[in-house]
């Protein structure tokens, strides 16, 4: 299926937001989530199911001034 990554289209096999940032790699950093513009929590990542068309953000936290 086609989702929106970061705002780039790509492939995905995924099923769940959280297969999606285990295929990224990304499963065990500090990053924080939304699906269509609605903020998903680290607990909520494996029951929430990726369907065509769905746009992902991932964000990871920065410091700074």
């Amino acid at each position: 299926m086609r989702i929106t990554l970061n705002g780039v289209s790509e492939d995905c096999a995924a099923t769940t937001l959280a297969e999606l940032l285990q295929n990224l790699g990304l499963a065990n950093d500090a990053i924080a989530t939304a699906l269509n513009g609605t903020f998903i929590r680290r607990d909520q990542r494996p029951a929430t199911p990726l369907h065509e068309g769905d746009a992902v953000e991932i964000v990871a936290p920065m410091q700074g001034g």
